[in-house]
C-alpha cells in the first residue's frame, strides 16, 4: 500500500529535489567566494595592496604638478583604501570562476540551443567587459588628467583625495565596462524575439544620439572621455547587429517534431 502521505498533489514529493538545488547553489557559491578569497590572498602577498592601488593611481600621479601626491583625509583612509583595492582586483581576477559557477548551476536546466547560446555570451560579456575596463585605465584616464591639468590655474596645487579618486575609478570601470556589452545586449534582444535584426539596423542613427548622451551623462564633463565612450559603442553597436545575426541563424530551437527528443538533453 502506498504511503498517503506521498500523493502526486502532496508538495512533500517535490522537497527532496529543491532541497538538492540549495544544497548545490550553496556549494556553488562557496566555490565563488574560495576562489576570490585566494585571489586576495595572492594580490596581498603581490604586489600588496599599497602596491595595487599605486598602479591604479599611476595614470593620474603621472599628470599631476611635479611633486604633487594624492592625500588622504580620513585617518583610516590609508589603510581601508588599499583594501578596497584590493577587494575588486580579486573579484575582477576571480570573474570567470565567478561565471563558470553560475553556468554550471543553470546549465543542467537548459535545452541543448540554448547552451549554445549561454556559453558563447557568458565568455564574450567577460571579456567585453574587461576590455572596457583596460580601455578605461590604459588610454582614456591619461588623456582625461591630461585635459584636466590643461586648465588648472597656475595659482592651484591639484591634490586629490583617494577615496575620491576610487569612486572615480570605480565609476568611471563600471560605465566603460557596461559599455562595452552592448553586442552581447542586443545579441540577447534579437534572440528573445524582442526585435528584429531589421529593426536595429533602422535604430542605428537613434542609438548614435543615445550614446553621446549616455557619455555625456556617466563620464566627467569634458570632450575626451565622452567621445572615447560614445564612439566606441558606435562601433559596438554595429559589432552587436552582426553578432545578433549570427546568434539567430545558428541556436534557433529545434523543429516541433525534435522538440521532445531535445528535451531529454535537459
Amino acid at each position: 500500500m502506498s504511503d498517503p502521505s506521498q500523493s502526486p498533489g502532496d508538495p512533500a514529493g517535490t522537497e527532496q529535489p529543491f532541497v538538492s538545488h540549495l544544497i548545490e547553489l550553496r556549494d556553488r557559491l562557496i566555490r565563488a567566494l574560495i576562489a576570490v578569497g585566494v585571489a586576495f590572498i595572492a594580490l596581498a602577498i603581490y604586489p600588496s595592496p599599497s602596491g595595487l592601488y599605486d598602479l591604479l593611481a599611476a595614470p593620474l600621479v603621472a599628470n599631476l604638478p611635479h611633486g604633487a601626491t594624492l592625500i588622504a583625509t580620513n585617518p583610516i583612509s590609508p589603510f581601508m583604501v588599499p583594501v578596497k583595492v584590493t577587494m575588486l582586483a580579486a573579484l575582477m581576477l576571480a570573474l570567470p570562476v565567478v561565471l563558470y559557477q553560475i553556468w554550471a548551476f543553470v546549465a543542467p536546466g537548459l535545452y541543448s540551443h540554448e547552451k549554445r547560446l549561454v556559453y558563447p555570451l557568458i565568455i564574450a560579456s567577460t571579456v567585453l567587459f574587461f576590455t572596457g575596463v583596460a580601455f578605461c585605465y590604459f588610454f582614456v584616464f591619461g588623456q582625461v588628467f591630461k585635459f584636466i591639468q590643461s586648465f588648472a590655474p597656475k595659482s592651484i596645487t591639484a591634490a586629490p583625495d583617494i577615496e575620491a579618486y576610487l569612486s572615480f575609478v570605480l565609476n568611471m570601470f563600471l560605465a566603460f565596462g557596461a559599455a562595452f556589452e552592448v553586442p552581447v545586449v542586443l545579441i540577447i534582444l534579437a534572440r528573445m524575439g524582442m526585435v528584429s535584426i531589421a529593426k536595429l539596423r533602422e535604430f542605428r542613427s537613434y542609438f548614435i544620439v543615445v550614446a553621446f548622451v549616455i557619455a555625456a551623462v556617466v563620464t566627467p564633463p569634458d570632450v575626451v572621455s565622452q567621445l572615447a565612450l560614445a564612439i566606441p559603442m558606435c562601433l559596438l553597436y554595429e559589432l552587436g547587429i552582426w553578432g545578433a545575426a549570427l546568434f539567430v541563424k545558428h541556436t534557433q530551437a529545434p523543429d516541433s517534431d525534435t522538440a521532445s527528443a531535445a528535451g531529454t538533453e535537459r
